[in-house]
């Protein structure tokens, strides 16, 4: 394997984004949560909610300053690895990303201050205010993100003109049919992998016999959002995976590791894709149910690798396992959040302790999930950066040599474990100290340890989620 520019670039663009994904898909959903416990310590007068709330604000404080750091890194990539892409598709992928800039600016920004730093200063009614707007930027955020890597994987709405790409339909890039189903997806995800760490930490204090009260908040309020909202994003994947089936067939034979078009097609649950050979290993197989996922019906023809040329066919080891392993993440939270509320219902909940140390492994499964995800996403589209317009190697700096992007690389990959394991260090530190005993004030709690470092969070706003494509 030469490690050449292109190469070497992908796997630069591949190691950032990796890091920072675990942030905002943490911070979007720790946002609304952090809303909701606010607006429940204000309807119900209850202490333990506020208790609840100054503990998750500091870790939200962190993650949120760590995912500033690494979407400022992916915005530079831009210019210096991909600048021929970012001149071709700078017509439309320039506006996306202001807006999204503008929108962390606006609401992020402007509020952030204030929620961290503005108890004891503004009205109840303003705090929960500032909150709500926190997290409506966070998730407005990742719409742009996502209008901007939707239109990459499917481009609509755009015409070209004198060889450049010129948008026609705003309302079509930004609301067109591949959007409004990725961005929920997306969205279910990060609330996903919220409620799972929530319901995680929830267990651990449980199981050590400490903060009681806090951990029953977050365990019964994490398993009842993760049993709805599982289903919820199971029937949203399968939409965003007729968006795959539609617009971007290979991906889609690529992920069912469908070498041949069959009719009926059948669905590979397992095996070893041996791309050499085209053929699968140790598969195991279930006749016609390809057909009825892929198209509703039990007999229709499923179009397989074969169909299109092998310049422009994806990977196919890395779609495969990366969908299977987001999938079974998403079964795990389902089996953990409708065990758990059987268990409450019945009244066992707090005793049962293989269930809290099931429930305390699953801390990484919505991370797990997002990464896997992306990187079905992300590697499905290849070779091309912007699908069916532009390959990947036609996008990279013409300049870029081998020895500078290895540089870079290296760079990367030493600051990011120093940095990030410092972070996650202290945020591991902040859960296993848990949440500050006692019935604080709102007054008293302005001034106590969730604000410590607020003030280094808070210079580093300047829009959350720069998760770049």
């Amino acid at each position: 394997m030469d490690l050449d520019p292109v190469l070497l670039s992908r796997i630069q663009f591949a190691f950032v984004v990796t890091f920072h994904i675990i942030f905002p898909s943490y911070t979007i959903g720790l946002a609304a949560w952090l809303a909701t416990l606010e607006g429940m310590a204000l309807a119900t007068g209850k202490p333990v909610y506020r208790r609840v709330f100054d503990f998750w604000l500091r870790v939200f404080a962190v993650s949120f300053g760590m995912g500033v750091v690494s979407g400022i890194v992916m915005a530079f990539q831009f210019g210096t690895n991909w600048s021929a892409m970012a001149e071709k598709m700078g017509p439309i992928q320039g506006p996306l990303l202001a807006y999204e800039s503008f929108t962390a600016f606006l609401l992020e920004a402007s509020f952030l201050g204030v929620m961290l730093l503005g108890r004891a200063r503004v009205p109840p009614a303003l705090y929960l205010f500032a909150c709500c707007m926190v997290a409506l930027g966070t998730m407005a955020s990742s719409f742009w993100i996502m209008c901007n890597n939707s239109w990459m994987q499917v481009p609509l709405g755009h015409t070209i003109v004198d060889g450049k790409v010129i948008p026609t339909d705003w309302w079509t890039i930004t609301t067109g049919p591949v959007v409004r189903w990725r961005w929920p997806h997306m969205l279910l995800g990060a609330f996903l992998t919220t409620a799972m760490t929530v319901i995680a930490t929830g267990a651990w204090y449980m199981l050590r016999g400490t903060h009681r009260d806090e951990a029953r908040v977050m365990l019964h309020w994490g398993l009842a959002l993760a049993a709805v909202l599982v289903p919820v994003q199971i029937a949203v994947g399968h939409f965003t995976g007729d968006v795959v089936h539609t617009y971007q067939p290979a991906k889609f034979a690529a992920i069912e590791a469908r070498w041949q078009t069959q009719q009926p097609a059948s669905e590979v649950i397992i095996t070893i894709p041996d791309e050499k050979a085209e053929r699968n290993l140790f598969a195991l197989e279930v006749p016609r149910l390809g057909s009825f996922i892929a198209s509703g019906t039990w007999d229709s023809r499923e179009v397989g690798l074969d169909s299109f040329p092998k310049e422009d066919r994806p990977p196919v080891l890395i779609p495969f396992f990366g969908f299977r392993i987001m999938v079974g993440m998403g079964l795990v939270m389902l089996a953990v959040s409708w065990l758990g509320l059987t268990l409450r219902w019945r009244g066992t909940l707090e005793r049962t302790r293989w269930f809290l140390w099931a429930a305390f492994l699953s801390f990484p499964t919505g991370f797990v999930a997002v990464i896997a995800g992306w990187y079905t996403a992300e590697v499905g589209r290849q070779p091309w950066i912007v699908y069916g317009l532009l390959r990947t190697r036609d996008g990279v700096t013409p300049s870029l040599t081998t020895e500078s992007v290895l540089m870079s690389l290296a760079v990367y990959v030493t600051v990011y474990l120093i940095v990030f394991g410092f972070g996650a260090h202290y945020i591991y530190r902040l859960l296993r100290d848990g949440p500050i005993s006692g019935d604080p004030t709102p007054r008293a709690a302005a001034g106590s340890r969730p604000m410590a470092f607020a003030g280094s969070a808070a210079s580093a706003t300047g829009g959350d989620v720069q998760a770049r494509e």
